[in-house]
């Protein structure tokens, strides 16, 4: 039996306001057994998805009753060394309120530039980007959440997508199982958001006429599905950890498909 019967991935994007259409942000969506299509954003003056749009539009689709699998590509978490740094709870719920009041980055008219520059939160958190969480240590090429403006770079992305997550936790309609905060297990019938690296699978999948956002969303949501129906997911989300690693990931987080 499969556990889910609709798979979403979501390439993301740190780029400009949370109400700015972003044509880094792209959503594909699988279910019946048919292959990933490309969702557009609700009619608007915008081209493409805002963060704003895009957070609830995912409230009202997990709202409902079908159970869906969520991959989103960006950090859900940082690094224990920060948790230390800054004393910090280690419940995730905890780690987002404290986040997003250091880095209000869903406030209207505010970049993640316009808070990383601001000489006035001189208190604001803050990380190295030598600083690594261990899924990351485990992933080849995978950057640092802090690594600003480098290749690549996830830092923008995690810094304006993470209170988002607290959105969804607190406003969607049926709880959501965020992975693997919530537990490794995912209860039957439930919907979950997960932290993926669309990178590990992009080659896998043909890239037809897609561009590389695309291709990243397409690879999430098709991996995912694929995962799912040739029973291999379940490995995948109860990865083979010692004791201590499955402490340090209910801190920092985990990749989907890292084992």
């Amino acid at each position: 039996m499969h556990q889910f019967t609709r798979y979403i991935g979501i390439d993301y994007s740190g780029a400009e306001t949370a109400d700015s259409s972003c044509k880094g942000i792209r959503v594909f969506m699988a279910e019946d057994s048919g292959e990933p299509i490309q969702i557009q954003p609700p009619p608007s003056p915008r081209r493409y998805w805002t963060r704003r749009g895009l957070a609830k539009w995912l409230c009202d689709e997990l709202g409902g009753d079908t159970p869906t699998i969520v991959g989103i590509d960006h950090a859900f978490s940082f690094p224990q060394t920060y948790f230390e740094k800054y004393r910090l709870s280690s419940d995730w719920q905890d780690f987002l309120l404290d986040f997003r009041y250091h880095w209000p980055t869903d406030e209207r008219n505010t970049y993640v530039s316009f808070i990383r520059d601001d000489p006035s939160r001189s208190g604001k958190r803050t990380g190295e980007r030598s600083w690594f969480r261990l899924t990351e240590r485990w992933t080849p090429t995978a950057k640092s959440v802090f690594g600003f403006g480098v290749n690549g770079e996830v830092a923008a992305s995690t810094h304006a997508g993470l209170p988002w997550l607290l959105y969804l936790r607190k406003n969607c309609e049926r709880p959501i199982h965020f992975w693997p905060f919530d537990g490794w297990e995912i209860p039957e019938g439930k919907s979950v958001v997960a932290e993926v690296y669309p990178a590990l699978w992009m080659r896998r999948f043909p890239k037809d006429d897609r561009d590389g956002d695309e291709q990243a969303a397409y690879a999430a949501a098709a991996w995912l599905e694929r995962a799912d129906r040739d029973g291999t997911l379940n490995g995948f989300l109860n990865p083979s950890l010692t004791p201590e690693e499955h402490g340090i990931a209910k801190i920092e987080g985990w990749i989907l498909g890292v084992v």
